[in-house]
């Protein structure tokens, strides 16, 4: 009996950090029926975060131990390189929204301590999401991290657009995971398996059927539905208008990597990235997220609907680094979703900082909000600016090594149009970027609706979003770096 005890234990222990996670989850709860407190429970939510965190670099650098970490086909979950490469960065950003959400609630008249357990219950389906290696861990996962998504959307629910922006991400995540059911179900009724590596075999030795072809479209269809990614894209900007600056800052950074590096495991592990009509589809999706998110972008003179429709055409480019090197494209996808989700943190940030749960019941969004920004807070617009750029792919910033990635991969798999694609939409996208920048420079309206109260560079919310900035241009001057460092995000 003890050794079986110890066996169990030795074969839990890669999952340290996700359980130190679901303990604060646990914590948290009893925490909040004992006493409502604030300040206790923030603290509570970050502690535990950072020990799963610290737990994690550990177990990369050796110093904690990893068990039995060999993956097995029959397995729901795995942890390996790629899964703890996306783990480091989910925990990274849930800190940097958590850290967000406590200024951001400062003021908040009403309960705010399920908003750190929503939070926490979502973080844990999205460590659990880079993970899966089955179809019943697909499913489980992403419910987890979707759920808790509606109450987060609607927490401030006084605010203008925030039930709405909750109703509206309730019926895409029901359409998606009904898309993605009927998938999952043509696929087994075809293939017979469930695990992805199962998948995989049996497809070495079954022709393209049209089953098959069904089943692999649907779920195409149900990831670009949390990807949001064209032509599934509708309501996205709704949904980040009406969030919360801290839940949007949550929505562009934790869920995107999380339900990106998903599909790019079940892509890879299933080998359907190798079927002609996936490809032929991802593509096509691919193109348009990239025209569709640019054009719209364009116009939009709200700061949270304009980083919504960017996020659609980012998306875009990650779905071409996956299209043009297939099994190759682990490492490539992580880096610019880990740059992409960093740089949403400091743009969306900024928004967090400039805005309240209660003044006129909305966020300091518009961008006539941020005219003259530089001429009372030039730190701030420092910062802004740098997203921007890094955004847009401007050298000497991390988006730059990213986007230049994104075309190397398109020119590897010969697939110029995908390579002139991104260009094209950089292009589009820098007309945008450009016109935020130029709106903190311009000279200041006389009547200022939205600003930051107090030195908010000594708050940790300031002192994050100067700390992502610094990361941004770190890796943008110096890439090996970088590079190195996403090189290890393989599938085993």
């Amino acid at each position: 009996m003890n050794e079986f005890t110890m066996n169990d234990l030795m074969g839990l222990l890669p999952y340290a950090p996700i359980i130190a996670v679901v303990v604060t989850v646990l914590i948290v709860m009893i925490a909040i029926t004992i006493k409502r407190s604030h300040v206790v429970t923030g603290t509570i939510t970050v502690v535990g975060l950072n020990v799963a965190l610290f737990t994690l670099l550990g177990q990369i650098g050796g110093v904690v131990s990893m068990g039995s970490a060999s993956p097995q086909v029959e397995q729901l979950f795995v942890i390996d390189n790629f899964a703890q490469f996306n783990m480091v960065v989910i925990l990274i950003c849930a800190l940097a929204c958590c850290t967000l959400a406590y200024a951001y609630l400062a003021d908040y008249k009403d309960n705010k301590e399920e908003l750190y357990l929503l939070m926490l219950l979502s973080t844990t389906g999205a460590l659990l999401m880079v993970c899966a290696q089955h179809m019943a861990a697909f499913f489980m996962s992403l419910e987890l991290l979707s759920v808790p998504l509606y109450g987060l959307l609607s927490y401030t629910f006084l605010r203008d657009k925030s039930l709405e922006s909750g109703l509206k991400y309730l019926v895409l995540s029901a359409t998606a995971s009904a898309t993605l059911l009927m998938g999952m179900a043509f696929i087994y009724a075809q293939v017979g398996s469930l695990g992805f590596k199962e998948i995989s075999v049996q497809l070495g030795s079954m022709f393209e059927s049209p089953l098959l072809i069904l089943g692999a479209a649907m779920m195409m269809f149900g990831i670009a539905f949390k990807l949001s990614a064209a032509p599934f894209h509708t309501w996205t900007p709704d949904v980040y208008q009406g969030a919360s600056a801290p839940i949007a800052t949550y929505l562009a950074s934790v869920t995107k990597v999380a339900m990106m590096a998903l599909a790019v495991r079940f892509l890879i592990d299933t080998s359907l990235l190798a079927l002609p009509s996936v490809q032929m589809l991802l593509m096509v999706i691919a193109t348009l997220s990239i025209l569709v998110g640019n054009l719209l972008a364009v116009r939009q003179t709200n700061l949270k609907r304009l980083l919504g429709y960017s996020s659609i055409a980012h998306m875009g480019y990650v779905l071409i680094v996956i299209v043009s090197i297939g099994t190759a494209a682990d490492s490539i996808s992580s880096m610019y979703m880990a740059i992409y989700a960093f740089t949403s943190i400091g743009a969306f940030g900024i928004v967090t900082l400039m805005s309240s749960p209660y003044r006129l019941y909305s966020d300091a969004s518009e961008l006539v909000h941020y005219q003259g920004l530089f001429w009372r807070r030039p730190i701030l617009t420092g910062v802004m600016t740098i997203m921007m750029l890094s955004l847009a792919g401007i050298p000497l910033t991390a988006g730059f090594i990213t986007k230049l990635f994104a075309i190397l991969s398109a020119v590897q798999g010969a697939h110029w149009f995908l390579a002139a694609m991104i260009i094209l939409g950089s292009a589009i996208g820098l007309f945008y970027y450009l016109r935020v920048m130029l709106t903190l420079f311009k000279r200041p309206k006389e009547f200022i609706e939205f600003d930051v109260g107090g030195q908010w560079g000594i708050r940790t919310g300031g002192l994050m979003v100067i700390a992502v900035t610094a990361v941004i241009i770190f890796f943008g001057v110096l890439p090996n770096s970088l590079i190195v460092w996403s090189s290890m995000a393989r599938i085993w």
